[in-house]
């Protein structure tokens, strides 16, 4: 059986209007480009790696960032 789908955690899925997010994501950091704030749809977990991998942070910490960003 093949889990790696879940890596563990639930899906984590973007809530809202993800251009206003990316744009204040930018602006808290300067690292991330718009590149790396792509999001295809179904593809939140690349976007996670992207995002996680350009600031250094684990899944957890990045899906933090993001929440916090989403009901900001």
């Amino acid at each position: 059986m093949n889990t790696d789908h879940n890596k563990g955690d639930k899906a984590f899925k973007i809530l809202g209007n993800w251009e206003r997010q990316s744009q204040q994501l930018k602006k808290q950091f300067s690292k991330l480009k718009d590149s790396d704030l792509v999001l295809d749809k179904g593809k939140e977990d690349e976007l996670l790696e992207r995002i996680g991998n350009k600031l250094s942070k684990n899944r957890e910490e990045v899906i933090k960032i993001l929440n916090d960003t989403q009901f900001s």
